[in-house]
């Protein structure tokens, strides 16, 4: 009887590490069925590697999951793919708390956008300098390492500047430690985790206004069902204005449709098309494609009919997508997708020179 008394807990353990070791092979599984992105792998192969699939079968309790869960999803270099839990030490997330923008360009990596207001910017980082060393390691070396600790070698210029960015952004638990060029000159920089920094609570949206000018900003708040009152409230006030202006340049954490689908309500009498949605999953497990397209329908009572312009920053889609400039879908969205032809309203405005000659 004390030797079945001693199994049964070893033996509630021994089943407790398989259903953990069961949940990491089941979230392979996961991604590689419904995961919409696969045609940028090779073969639109998953890169389940061999070290992540000795990871995933050492996998015995939470902890280790989660582990195997933050690695596995970061060979798919999409910085969408995050886990809703988290360490102290895992890395920033990309790019709600980076302040760099860095993409590959041939054999260098280059500061593509700083964020306003940032540490990096307080030290003097400019779009356009080198990224040369992460810590004492070069930039190359850094990121071959990277990736390399992931069993994946020789990474395109897509997965190289995501490791680019996610390295800039470092852990969650400690400084940076990043060297720059800009022509002959070299700027040796640490910067603080942008964890570490003390955030004032802001509203939803601000409103402010110059002359017959309304600018509405959105501070960081896309995806907070908040944003609707609050902007209906902003719009309420601006609504005499003969000029109106939305800046998204402070958006990094992305949003949702119901809150972009409420704030684009207002500029329209007719359903427009918002975007187009498909489901590859399900023509890889049927051979059947699904799509539909979603609408912006008028909001009863709510239209403003004066000029509109939109404004956004140059490099990662208003600090939101993390698509270069020319393909930012928070501002561009307005343009090519609910108003085609511009409606003759709708100005799309960037602050990098010569984006467009009629900014507000």
């Amino acid at each position: 009887m004390i030797a079945a008394a001693l199994a049964a807990p070893a033996a509630a353990r021994q089943a407790e590490e398989a259903d953990y070791r069961a949940a990491a092979y089941e979230m392979v599984d996961k991604i590689e069925d419904n995961y919409a992105y696969r045609d940028r792998f090779e073969g639109e192969a998953i890169p389940f590697t061999p070290v992540l699939q000795r990871e995933a079968a050492d996998v015995d309790d939470a902890s280790a999951l989660l582990a195997f869960a933050e690695r596995m999803l970061l060979v798919l270099r999409d910085h969408h793919a995050i886990t809703g839990s988290s360490f102290s030490d895992s890395w920033a997330v990309v790019p709600t708390y980076a302040d760099l923008w860095i993409v590959s360009r041939e054999a260098d990596y280059i500061v593509d956008a700083v964020r306003t207001g940032s540490p990096a910017s307080a030290q003097g980082i400019l779009p356009g300098m080198r990224l040369t060393h992460i810590g004492d390691d070069s930039a190359a070396n850094a990121i071959a390492a990277f990736w390399n600790d992931l069993g994946l070698a020789d990474p395109d210029a897509e997965a190289r500047g995501f490791a680019a960015r996610v390295l800039a952004a470092g852990r969650r638990d400690r400084e940076r430690q990043l060297t720059f060029a800009d022509g002959g000159n070299r700027l040796a920089v640490t910067l603080p985790s942008l964890y570490s920094i003390e955030r004032e609570p802001m509203p939803p949206v601000s409103l402010s206004q110059n002359g017959d000018v309304a600018t509405i900003t959105f501070n960081n708040s896309l995806g907070d069902s908040a944003t609707i009152e609050a902007f209906d409230a902003m719009m309420a006030q601006a609504i005499d204005s003969k000029r109106i202006v939305l800046d998204l340049t402070e958006t990094p954490s992305g949003g949702n449709t119901t809150v972009a689908r409420a704030i684009m309500g207002w500029f329209t009498r007719e359903p427009k098309p918002y975007q187009t949605h498909s489901l590859p999953a399900e023509y890889r497990q049927t051979g059947i494609a699904r799509q539909w397209t979603e609408y912006v329908l008028p909001r009863e009572g709510q239209f403003y009919a004066g000029p509109l312009a939109c404004v956004s920053v140059a490099g990662p889609a208003a600090w939101g997508k993390g698509w270069p400039s020319e393909c930012d879908p928070s501002v561009q969205v307005w343009k090519e997708v609910v108003w085609p032809d511009c409606l003759g309203r709708s100005t799309i405005c960037n602050w990098k020179p010569g984006w467009c000659s009629n900014c507000p």
